[in-house]
């Protein structure tokens, strides 16, 4: 293989001390010589420069125009980011290359000349390389491709942009039909799949970086004892500022941006030396990331340096830092792959180990963090299955494609199905959504909005007029977020603190407080699409919430969960609270197994609860819940709630005890009760809405106007009624279907739990509560906080309820998380 440097390059590696990696250069041979490649490597591997390294030699002599090289991430700050860094070799060697960004941050102005005079590096993203095909010179603005880098390429692949970065894949394979794809990524469960996804016509040539050092990952606890329940981890706020006092520069990684805000504060009130610490997260306002993403890069000691960053997934994913000293999750990471990637983040040098602190929030917690300690240290990495390419996405790309050029059904469907995600596509599903994108399918036919494209006699299909283009355009993308509002201070001109969900600031009343920003801030009104607030409110505040924040847990760290609460051999690396904790269940009641389900029953305060520990994360119990209620409802247990949690479920119900345990769990409820519910659902109507918007069936923006949130729920909501009753076959609704099962209802995993636990349903009578149930009771509790029972009130039934459990005094107990 030819993996000789030109002179100028060997000395540049050389004037910063650097070799060229091996793996590095093996994909510098596979690229030069056409092939696709897929480089597995860590965070710290070299991957970026492995990536460009092809073009920039291609490119160092001059004399090529036009568009050479393409870069897709999955993040427009990382474009950005990846811009400045490919500056420095370029700049050194003083290279004749131009290197630009293509995000929707962009100008309009310099996306104009782009178009007219295109950079020999791009960096974009997913959907604004969509919008690029779109046009109709896309066939002369990419003739000329050579390589397409794929950043980050586990996060996307098994995505819904992931689903239309491959579509695009699939139309560059046509325009520009020798270039390379070059996909970076970490190290992934399947990477058979990753490969195929990566490659054009076969599955790329796969090289893998050697791993580094194993990374050192400890658990955290609080310093007084382990909470009994609770998301946030606010209870480790002073064991977190002892460990950000001791390192240079700490990443604390939390699950939510309500648990952002909220730790934020927790820290800060602790903060008497005013350490600088910052917050970042993916709804403050795009310059207030950039400015704490700059700092995150001065050294230690540098005027404006950080002490740390507080952080949701917004930093998952990113650029090297070099001067991380550690990372510190704040609850527990709900998957292996997960906490990898986020220890990642931290001290990339691959002959160090990466430093970092597990701190949960919670008892239940504390035994997924240390299954997935134990898991990240076996490499036990999460592999869940991937659904096939979604058919609202298809849609979408069908529209846009009609909107660059008329086409050919079957050379359309030929070149979707080079699209790995597409691979299996049938012809039966491809003419459906080719016949709802061009009349709405039969059910909507009359509707003249719903017609977008027409056949010409020569079966070509053209889109109906430059109107529809221009709204398939302002409608690209798969990411559904609910309207967001800019948070202003001051009045509608004042500082743009960042964006509140439409839904929290609706219930706002002049005067309440929220926390947002960092801040706590007083609600003056809601004008237009902007939340005028101002800085120094009093009482206690609000913390916004937002759609879809939360992570379920994994099934292998799940499974992995099980099998270590179930062998006391491996309580040895639990606090001892919690090994008493275990010890007390295992004497009062009995422990869930790897493979069976444990169940208990008793009753408490007149009424009888049954509590499932069925460790298969929070969307699936949510279903079995929804489920299982139905089922005791016939059997006139007179089911009056439940609580879901990705640990266990509880139902509460009347005066007399549910019976007949084990055909409550039998896999037939699957069958007529799974149907029955998921229509009555408002779950499968969510999940509708997003696939309505996605498709084009219900945009959110049309020339001229914007859609609220409450009129694209009206729209969606009544088109889901129509389509129901006139054509229960419509794609759409087979779509919903599809991804129902996998995502908010996760059916598909509670089967593998129901057909698990066949004939493995263990049923515990209790007289009262068991230590295990705990948790999940004080779950309960804080449902009924928002029904109106107080704080205090809540505690104090909770310290009845733990006393009574675990034998001990009340005012030993520390219950506040």
């Amino acid at each position: 293989m030819n993996t000789a440097l030109p002179r100028r390059f060997d000395a540049w590696f050389a004037q910063r001390g650097w070799t060229p990696r091996v793996h590095q250069l093996d994909v510098l041979a596979l690229a030069r010589d056409g092939r696709d490649v897929l480089l597995i490597a860590p965070t710290g591997g070299g991957k970026t420069l492995a990536g460009f390294l092809p073009s920039l030699i291609a490119l160092a002599d001059g004399g090529t125009d036009g568009l050479h090289t393409l870069y897709v991430s999955p993040l427009k700050a990382l474009a950005t980011d990846i811009a400045r860094n490919l500056t420095a070799p370029v700049s050194e060697m003083a290279l004749p290359i131009r290197i630009e960004t293509r995000t929707g941050d962009t100008p309009a102005d310099r996306r104009a000349r782009q178009r007219e005079r295109p950079p020999q590096i791009l960096l974009t993203t997913p959907e604004s390389l969509a919008l690029l095909l779109s046009r109709g010179d896309a066939p002369a603005f990419f003739a000329g491709l050579a390589y397409i880098v794929i950043d980050e390429a586990h996060a996307l692949a098994g995505t819904k942009r992931g689903d239309q970065l491959a579509l695009c894949l699939a139309r560059l394979a046509v325009l520009a039909s020798g270039a390379s794809r070059i996909g970076l990524s970490a190290t992934v469960a399947d990477i058979d799949r990753l490969r195929a996804y990566v490659g054009r016509h076969a599955p790329a040539s796969l090289i893998e970086a050697p791993l580094g050092a194993a990374p050192d990952i400890r658990l955290l606890l609080p310093e007084e004892r382990v909470p009994w329940s609770g998301r946030m981890g606010l209870a480790g706020a002073s064991a977190i500022l002892a460990r950000v006092r001791e390192a240079g520069m700490t990443i604390v990684f939390v699950n939510t941006r309500a648990q952002a805000e909220l730790l934020f504060q927790a820290i800060w009130r602790l903060n008497d030396e005013t350490l600088p610490i910052a917050l970042h997260h993916g709804s403050l306002d795009i310059n207030q990331r950039r400015r704490v993403e700059a700092a995150m890069s001065l050294g230690k000691g540098a005027p404006g340096a950080l002490r740390a960053v507080i952080a949701t997934s917004s930093l998952d994913l990113g650029i090297d830092w070099g001067g991380i000293d550690q990372v510190i999750q704040v609850g527990a990471p709900k998957g292996v792959s997960r906490l990898l990637q986020r220890v990642g983040r931290a001290n990339h040098r691959m002959d160090e180990s990466s430093s970092a602190v597990l701190v949960p929030a919670n008892r239940f917690e504390v035994l997924e963090c240390q299954a997935a300690i134990a898991g990240a240290a076996a490499m036990e990495l999460d592999g869940e299955a991937a659904l096939p390419g979604g058919l609202d996405v298809l849609a979408q790309h069908v529209l846009l494609m009609a909107a660059s050029a008329p086409f050919m059904p079957d050379a359309l469907f030929d070149e979707v199905r080079t699209a790995q995600p597409y691979a299996g596509l049938s012809r039966h599903d491809f003419d459906d959504v080719l016949g709802f994108v061009a009349t709405g399918g039969y059910a909507l036919a009359a509707y003249e909005r719903h017609h977008k494209l027409f056949t010409d006699s020569e079966s070509r299909v053209h889109i109906s007029g430059e109107r529809v283009a221009r709204q398939a355009r302002m409608n690209v993308g798969t990411i559904v977020e609910a309207p967001l509002l800019k948070v202003r201070l001051g009045g509608p001109r004042g500082l743009n603190l960042g964006e509140i969900e439409e839904s929290f600031a609706s219930h706002l009343r002049e005067g309440d407080a929220f926390l947002f920003a960092g801040r706590k801030l007083r609600f003056l009104r809601l004008r237009e699409t902007n939340v005028e607030v101002a800085e120094g409110a009093a009482g206690d505040p609000l913390v916004p919430a937002y759609a879809g924040a939360r992570n379920p847990l994994t099934a292998g760290l799940a499974a992995r969960v099980r099998a270590m609460l179930h062998d006391p051999a491996t309580w040895a690396s639990y606090p001892e609270p919690v090994r008493e904790w275990l010890a007390l269940q295992q004497d009062r009641s009995a422990l869930p197994g790897p493979d069976d389900l444990l169940v208990e029953i008793f009753p408490r305060q007149g009424r009888w609860f049954l509590i499932a520990y069925c460790f298969e994360g929070r969307n699936a119990h949510q279903t079995l819940g929804m489920l299982l209620t139905r089922r005791l409802a016939r059997a006139r247990s007179m089911p009056l709630g439940f609580v879901a949690t990705d640990y266990a479920i509880a139902i509460w119900c009347g005066e007399a005890p549910p019976v007949d345990i084990a055909a409550l769990f039998d896999e037939d409820m699957l069958g007529d009760d799974l149907e029955a519910w998921m229509a009555e659902s408002s779950m499968l109507r969510r999940t509708f809405r997003n696939i309505a918007v996605v498709s084009g069936l219900t945009p959110r923006q049309r020339p001229g106007e914007t859609a609220t949130r409450r009129q694209v729920t009206i729209n969606t909501d009544l088109l889901y009624d129509v389509l129901r009753r006139h054509q229960p076959d419509h794609v759409l609704l087979r779509a919903t279907r599809l991804e129902a099962g996998g995502g908010l209802t996760d059916v598909d995993r509670l089967a593998a739990l129901l057909s698990r636990v066949a004939g493995r349903v263990r049923v515990m009578r209790l007289a009262r509560v068991s230590p295990l149930a705990v948790p999940v009771m004080l779950d309960i509790g804080r449902e009924s906080v928002r029904d109106g029972l107080s704080e205090d009130q809540l505690l104090a039934e909770t310290e009845a309820l733990v006393a009574d459990a675990i034998g001990v005094d009340p005012e030993r107990l520390v219950l506040r998380a």
